[in-house]
């Protein structure tokens, strides 16, 4: 990058100016990594001090059967496969409850879109959910599960959302955006729902007080101007809403041959490479440094690793999510190593040995307990440390 704008652009940040298009697709042709983190890592000390959030949480997928089959997913199945699976009502809360000794204070669901379940299941597993777990916050569905439930029912959206809420829906989930650009949208999504709607539902939700994350799959067939756009319609429905509570970019996962059945359902892996770890460092930097107005930046651990994770609390991240528990989605795809479950201590000496202060939230980022202040560096060379694959 020339030294002139490399100048100008951290001006900008050190103001406090709000960053443009250019100044986004800039910052992603620059090759100085340390240089995005530094500028970074000043944004988000700047929001969030040396503070790292995360929280107890369980994924629950309650079925796998889905009428999409979009180009990048693994996780799919169609009605009748070997591995094809829907979770009974009673399956669902058994696994919730599962994790009860250990403080759970989140569910977090997100499903295919099954082509005959009947929509008054949905309600009914929250209320049941709910009912079992009553302190427990439910975190559930897409806004393109949403879109699917007004199929389904005939209801519009605005009384589906409130017939959940009144289940006990806390946030919706914030899959679903991949890439909002048609130009790369038409070739690895298989539903209904684009930017217009995924919009709409969001909107509705924080018109109704609900408070709901917004995510970017990156790394497949998209160029970095993609993804600057990306972020972009996020910051503007920002400004008008504020409902947003944090931006999660999600790494996509390249298949592996399942041993159930021998099929790769990954459709656009022959043509891509997943994004290297200095790649997704970039990419949340220059996500933290666009996303003025969403406080929050998280790395999803599970798609990341956990080295990449400590990294990325230097490269504006403040959010590492949570126990996680299962998370079919990522591991029926590459399942390249991360495990399936992080339990408090784990994530403690995790934020820990990267040099910051752990704080438990909640699902609307309340603080559930604010942890100590790291050791110092005399203190962790005085032992032997763990060392986070």
């Amino acid at each position: 990058m020339d030294v002139g704008r490399k100048r100008e652009l951290e001006e900008k940040v050190y103001a406090g100016e709000r960053l443009t298009r250019e100044d986004g697709e800039a910052l992603y042709d620059s090759d100085d990594l340390a240089w995005l983190g530094r500028l970074a890592h000043h944004r988000r000390t700047e929001l969030n001090g040396d503070r790292v959030m995360f929280n107890v949480n369980r994924h629950l997928n309650l079925t796998n059967v889905c009428s999409a089959s979009c180009a990048y997913c693994s996780f799919q199945r169609k009605p009748g496969e070997k591995d094809a699976y829907t979770m009974r009502i009673e399956e669902a809360v058994r696994k919730a409850k599962e994790m009860e000794d250990e403080q759970l204070t989140e569910l977090h669901i997100v499903n295919g879109l099954h082509p005959t379940l009947p929509w008054r299941y949905y309600p009914k597993v929250l209320r049941e959910l709910k009912a079992a777990l009553p302190k427990v916050k439910l975190k559930a569905f897409t806004a393109t599960e949403v879109q699917w439930f007004e199929k389904i029912s005939g209801l519009p959206a605005s009384e589906i959302l409130d017939e959940l809420m009144d289940a006990g829906l806390e946030s919706l989930t914030g899959g679903g955006a991949e890439i909002f650009d048609w130009e790369v949208r038409q070739h690895i999504v298989d539903h209904a729902c684009h930017w217009e709607d995924w919009s709409r539902i969001h909107r509705l939700a924080h018109e109704k007080g609900l408070r709901t994350p917004s995510t970017m799959l990156y790394g497949h067939i998209e160029e970095p101007r993609h993804r600057v756009d990306h972020v972009l319609r996020l910051r503007e429905l920002q400004d008008e809403t504020g409902g947003f509570t944090v931006f999660i970019p999600l790494r996509y996962q390249h298949d592996f041959v399942d041993s159930a059945d021998g099929k790769i359902r990954n459709r656009i892996q022959a043509r891509t490479t997943m994004a290297s770890p200095a790649e997704s460092l970039k990419t949340f930097a220059v996500s933290r440094l666009m996303l003025d107005n969403i406080p929050h930046l998280k790395c999803f651990w599970v798609m990341h690793g956990l080295s990449v994770a400590q990294l990325s609390l230097n490269f504006g991240v403040d959010d590492l999510d949570g126990s996680v528990v299962e998370y079919k989605i990522t591991h029926d795809a590459d399942s390249y190593g991360t495990p399936n479950t992080m339990h408090r201590d784990d994530l403690l000496h995790l934020i820990w040995d990267a040099g910051f202060r752990p704080v438990e939230r909640d699902t609307r980022y309340n603080v559930v307990h604010e942890y100590d202040a790291p050791p110092s560096l005399a203190e962790r060379r005085a032992e032997p440390q763990q060392v986070w694959a």
